[in-house]
């Protein structure tokens, strides 16, 4: 795994653990509201779609409060091809990851409560003994990207040390790189260090995604479905579009093939399927054009 995938680490205390490879131990998985849009509709803020919410840390016990999306708040656009989901005004991925700020816990939203004795024992030893708290909290009623990736970090070398699941560890790094193609799309084209940044971002994203197909690939493998919360079909088109994406059309070709042939197969998957399916032709064919 590339170094920099958990850079940054080092400000929470954990920069011994910023080397970590993710996938170290397959073996153990099992199968202002003022403000107006141009229709003259007011305008909802990204913290007017947020509310605080209480945990318990089920390692220190200790209360905090994590930023959660007003689902009913939210208006849902058409999503990415990878599924990357998009939202109107706010971007929804900021908010997945519950992260304790007295010990370093952290973890995806569905499986921050529940750890086996043995993981509690690794993150104790290996996050919660070195972890140094923020010294100053977040003021701004959301988070910024630089605080969700900080998170996502922080969940993603929780999983590492847990031995959790490919999948966990996967999704993580799925979503971790979804959130650089946001941070992409933020960026204003009136900074001067605008190219730069950008191609940065990129090369990240890239980085995240890779390490999300090569774990969802062992899954797909080695655990039993759902998987990362996905059917077989939703799964299996994931690892097409980021089979072409990286270049692999011969697996993706393969993947797109047998979700085309299977009788029950969604017909929204279907419907992307076939979009795949132009897109490794395309690509096939610019091939052979600089052969």
């Amino acid at each position: 795994m590339d170094q920099n995938l958990l850079s940054g680490l080092s400000d929470l205390g954990l920069g011994d653990l910023e080397g970590l490879d993710i996938y170290e131990n397959p073996g153990n998985d099992k199968k202002d509201g003022g403000n107006l849009a141009k229709d003259g509709k007011a305008v909802v803020k990204e913290e007017d779609m947020l509310f605080d919410k209480s945990f318990t840390c089920p390692m220190c016990e200790k209360v905090f409060k994590s930023k959660m999306v007003r689902a009913g708040k939210v208006r849902t656009l058409e999503s990415d091809s990878d599924l990357r989901p998009r939202h109107e005004n706010i971007d929804t991925l900021k908010y997945d990851i519950i992260a304790c700020p007295f010990c370093g816990y952290a973890g995806y939203g569905k499986n921050f409560m529940y750890l086996t004795s043995s993981q509690r024992k690794a993150i104790k030893d290996n996050i919660c003994s070195s972890f140094k708290p923020k010294k100053t909290a977040n003021e701004l009623p959301y988070y910024t990207y630089d605080e969700a990736l900080e998170r996502y970090k922080l969940a993603l070398v929780n999983a590492i040390v847990k031995h959790g699941k490919t999948s966990e560890k996967a999704y993580i790094c799925l979503k971790t790189g979804w959130l650089f193609r946001g941070m992409q799309e933020e960026l204003s084209a009136a900074d001067p260090d605008y190219e730069s940044k950008k191609l940065e971002y990129e090369q990240t994203e890239n980085q995240f995604l890779h390490n999300a197909y090569d774990g969802l690939i062992k899954a797909r493998e080695n655990e039993t479905f759902p998987i990362a919360g996905m059917d077989m079909f939703t799964l299996d088109y994931l690892l097409a579009n980021l089979a072409i994406r990286f270049g692999e059309y011969e697996t993706g070709a393969k993947l797109v093939a047998n979700l085309l042939a299977a009788k029950g197969t969604p017909g929204r998957i279907k419907d992307k399927a076939r979009d795949l399916k132009a897109v490794i032709i395309k690509k096939l064919r610019e091939q052979k054009v600089h052969e």
